[in-house]
């Protein structure tokens, strides 16, 4: 195999976890049954989506009347230029509406979806530990939030995963909505050199707008054991 090759395809892997050899191929303007090839000696196929019970929603609108009942989490895609194509991790709580957390970041991985949640625990505990109070997660089914690793944490802080009925957003429409709105009112108004720069450009945004963004009076809050 081409040294060169590989190295890309390793490379094309790290930014894109998910894409398969077709994808691969396309990415890198290669024959796509070489990718396949490579991907096959490596052993670096995409992994199957983890088997086992995967909670589904028992209440199907995302939204409660309460905060800190239950939070919805979710990635986007941003092109950042010369970074290319970045995941955006988002948490929002479903009773108040507030964005707790989030994280952009050049690769699509746990630990982004890791990183906005304690952002989120932080912003509104002050600090991290386990809550007392269980606080439901609610996720789509992606590898991201399927993963052990992202089980694990979730677990690790007290919270509970639930996962929404496949191919239907619907069902995660409080932070679906604020994607949406996130897109049109910022992502897309602006064509982003870099990482760095998409970040402040959203942090700007998110600031103005944490003042606009419709919320509901505090309910009953959780707090740290």
């Amino acid at each position: 195999m081409n040294p060169d090759k590989v190295q890309k395809v390793s490379d094309c892997i790290e930014k894109f976890p998910t894409y398969g050899y077709r994808r691969i191929a396309l990415v890198l303007k290669e024959n796509r049954k070489v990718i396949q090839r490579i991907l096959q000696k490596k052993h670096w196929q995409v992994r199957k989506r983890p088997a086992g019970h995967r909670p589904r929603v028992k209440v199907v609108p995302s939204q409660t009347q309460e905060r800190d009942i239950r939070w919805s989490t979710d990635l986007a895609m941003v092109w950042c230029g010369r970074d290319r194509w970045c995941h955006l991790a988002l948490v929002i709580d479903c009773g108040s509406r507030e964005l707790l957390g989030w994280r952009l970041s050049s690769r699509g991985h746990a630990r982004t979806a890791e990183a906005a949640l304690e952002e989120a625990l932080i912003h509104r505990f002050g600090h991290l530990g386990r809550t007392t109070k269980p606080i439901i997660l609610r996720s789509d089914n992606g590898l991201v939030f399927t993963s052990k690793r992202c089980t694990n944490t979730v677990r690790s802080y007290g919270l509970t995963q639930e996962f929404i009925t496949p191919c239907t957003p619907e069902q995660n429409g409080i932070v679906e909505r604020f994607i949406k709105s996130l897109k049109e009112e910022c992502v897309w108004q602006h064509r982003f050199e870099s990482l760095s720069q998409a970040q402040s450009v959203i942090g700007s945004w998110i600031r103005h707008t944490s003042t606009e963004w419709p919320t509901r009076p505090s309910g009953t809050t959780a707090g740290f054991v």
